[in-house]
Order: structure tokens, then C-alpha cells, then sequence
């Protein structure tokens, strides 16, 4: 009697539990309903099936779905992929590891490609190693017999052309920083023992000790007296493309440097390089020119004075042009530099005057100043005309 009770208990809460399911399911004229309401309405909602509704709450994307689904911008689409087997590329990235001996073989998108690439390739001239061609949609860079030496950027670009005009296409463009490792070579070879390098005030310097290794931990050292160089990335800093970079150079940067860089267990040097302190002026110089006459007479004595204002010691050279040079007058110049306080600051004045005593006729025309530094150079003039004698008075004729 209870096995009986149990099954009529059952099955009354499944028909109870369907009965409930077909009160929510909507029906297929109510759906059609609800559609042409949305069509009539003009909504721009997409439409989603009545079975999505009652999927679960959607999923997260991992950052690695995000990434492979997000489509870059145009701009940013490389034109440079590398072949790593036949028939096979792949698109290069900022930076590659190659070792050296390894060919390589890269292609870049276009009808009229240039290519950019380390200058060291171009002095190869015996075994030439760097091939490139030009297809009619493409060009192929490719290197042969690599070495430690074509560590360097390569970089690609085409050309829009219409009719004989051709320009640069910016927004199709590729690049990549190639490392070629050489447990030998950890910096690129020069041919240079000691490399001369100009400190200047106004911009910062670059010591080129590139290493073929990104994974090399690089240090700074000064030969004389011999220290490790503090390397504190505000004052001087390190890229591993580049070198070292000090930022604001001063006088005690001077001297005799070299860098050391070690690859597992296994140290080697750089070129040396002489630091020499120069105080760059930050500008060329403007210099006045003003003459003591602006016409003279045949055997007057006038001068032409040239001045500059500027950063204090700076050097400054002056030359002369004159109307005199044409007949070979020798020149007398004197030359002077002083602090003066002008506008509220001490300023260096520099001053050349040419002297021309007992002017001729040919000492008529333009006089030029020339002042420069070691930004460049800049010219003014000024021009003094020989007045002609007067007649003499006639004299009277006696009755």
C-alpha cells in the first residue's frame, strides 16, 4: 500500500514540475510577436536566441584569448616576417637572438621597399654576405655566414609611388634589434683600440660598447685611476642596444673608460674610450657689426667693430671680409674678451675691430663679420661708401 502512495506522490509532482516549465517556455507565436515589435520599434540590439537566455553566466576570457582576438591598428601592422623554414615565415618582433653563423632571411611587404640596416654590412666587400632582391610584391634581405659584427637593427619601409613620385609609406613599416651571440665576441668588434669621444655640456654622450648578448650583465669602469663607474640610471644609464649614456656630462666624466661585460662566468672588455670635457656653446653666435663712419674720404682713418654676446668661456673666432682684399691691404685687427653683467646676467663679450687707416678709393664697399663657435658660424654686414672729393673753386679771371 505505501509502494503504491509513493508512486501516484511521484508522478503528481512531475506533471506539477512540467506544467511549471511550460508557463515560462515562451511559444513560438509569442516569439514571432516579440519580433516584429523590435522591427516595428527600430531597435539596433542584436538579436539573441530565446535558448542563450538560459545558458549560465558567461565565461571570462583568459589574457591570452584577449590578446589573440584583439585586432591591432593598421598603423601597427608589420610588414617584416622572417623565414625559419621553407615555406614558412613568421612575423619578427622587437628584438631577435640569433647565433652567430646563423643565416638569416627576412621579407618585407611591398612594391617599392628600402632597407636600413647596420652600416658594417656595406664594408664587406670581399665575401658579401648581404644579398638583397626585390620582387614584384616583396623584398628579400638575407645574410649569409653571420658574425658578432651584424649585431644591429634591421628595418624596412616601402614606398608609395604615383606616376614618378614616390614617397614614404609611415604607416607600413618594420624593425627588429638583431642580437647574433658569440660566446667570443660579447661586445660588437670595432677597429678601434681607443675611441676619442667629445663630452659636451649641451647634450648628453653615448659610449658605444654594444653587446651581442642581451642577457649580459655590463659594467662601467675607469682606467686611471682604475674604479668601477657608479651606473645609478639618472646620471649615466645603460641600453643594452646602445651602450652607456651620460645624460649630463661634467668635467670629472673625463678620462680614460672602458666597459666589461660577463656571460656566464665569462668576462670580456670593450674598446677604450677618451673622454674629453668640451663646454658646447648651446646656440651659434649673433653677432653685431657697426662701423665708426658711414662714408669717408680718401685718406681718412675709420674701424668696423663685430660683437658677440653669449655663455661664458665659450670660444669664438671672427674673420674679415673687406674691399681692401682685392688689392692684398694687409688687415689690422684687435680682438678683446670680457665678463660683463647685461640684462641681469654676467655674459662673455667678445669683440674683433678691424682697423683701415689712410682709406683709398678701393677700401669702398661691403664689410663682413663672421663669428663662430663650435655650433657654426654667422655673418653680418655693413656697407661704407667713399664720399668723392669736391671740385676745386675756380679762380676768377682778372679785367
Amino acid at each position: 500500500m505505501n509502494f503504491k502512495v509513493l508512486a501516484v506522490w511521484s508522478c503528481f509532482t512531475l506533471l506539477f514540475v512540467w506544467a511549471e516549465c511550460q508557463k515560462e517556455k515562451p511559444s513560438k507565436a509569442s516569439e514571432k510577436a516579440a519580433m516584429k515589435e523590435l522591427k516595428a520599434s527600430g531597435s539596433k540590439f542584436p538579436k539573441v536566441p530565446s535558448k542563450k537566455l538560459k545558458q549560465g553566466p558567461p565565461k571570462f576570457l583568459k589574457k591570452s584569448q584577449v590578446k589573440a582576438t584583439t585586432v591591432p591598428r593598421e598603423g601597427k601592422l608589420t610588414i617584416l616576417t622572417r623565414a625559419v623554414a621553407k615555406g614558412q615565415f613568421q612575423k619578427v618582433s622587437n628584438t631577435l637572438v640569433l647565433r652567430a653563423g646563423e643565416a638569416l632571411d627576412l621579407r618585407c611587404k611591398g612594391k617599392a621597399v628600402k632597407w636600413r640596416y647596420p652600416p658594417y654590412l656595406d664594408d664587406d666587400d670581399v665575401e658579401r654576405r648581404l644579398r638583397i632582391k626585390h620582387f614584384e610584391r616583396h623584398s628579400q634581405l638575407t645574410v649569409t655566414n653571420s658574425t658578432a659584427a651584424d649585431t644591429g637593427e634591421y628595418s624596412c619601409w616601402s614606398f608609395q609611388c604615383r606616376d614618378s613620385e614616390c614617397r614614404d609609406g609611415e604607416d607600413k613599416m618594420g624593425k627588429t634589434f638583431i642580437f647574433f651571440t658569440d660566446p667570443q665576441e660579447l661586445f660588437v668588434p670595432t677597429e678601434d683600440y681607443y675611441e676619442v669621444i667629445q663630452l659636451r655640456t649641451n647634450h648628453p654622450t653615448l659610449l658605444p660598447c654594444q653587446v651581442t648578448n642581451p642577457a649580459a650583465k655590463v659594467t662601467l669602469h675607469r682606467e686611471f685611476p682604475p674604479e668601477k663607474v657608479l651606473v645609478d640610471g639618472l646620471d649615466i644609464s645603460h641600453d643594452v642596444k646602445r651602450g652607456f649614456i651620460i645624460h649630463r656630462p661634467q668635467p670629472s666624466h673625463a678620462g680614460s673608460l672602458f666597459c666589461m661585460a660577463n656571460v656566464d662566468g665569462v668576462r670580456q672588455i670593450s674598446t677604450k674610450y677618451m673622454l674629453i670635457y668640451v663646454n658646447y656653446p648651446s646656440s651659434v653666435p649673433k653677432p653685431a657689426i657697426r662701423a665708426s663712419v658711414a662714408s669717408f674720404r680718401v685718406g681718412d682713418n675709420f674701424n668696423v667693430t663685430c660683437t658677440v654676446f653669449g655663455e661664458s668661456e665659450i670660444a669664438v673666432d671672427f674673420m674679415w671680409e673687406y674691399p681692401g682684399q682685392q688689392i692684398g691691404r694687409p688687415p689690422y685687427v684687435r680682438e678683446r674678451t670680457d665678463l660683463v653683467r647685461r640684462g641681469g646676467q654676467v655674459q662673455q663679450e667678445s669683440e674683433s675691430i678691424l682697423y683701415v687707416d689712410e682709406a683709398r678709393a678701393v677700401d669702398d664697399g661691403l664689410y663682413t663679420c663672421t663669428a663662430e663657435n663650435l655650433q657654426g658660424g654667422t655673418a653680418v654686414s655693413t656697407r661704407i661708401r667713399l664720399v668723392p672729393a669736391s671740385p676745386a673753386p675756380k679762380k676768377a679771371k682778372s679785367g
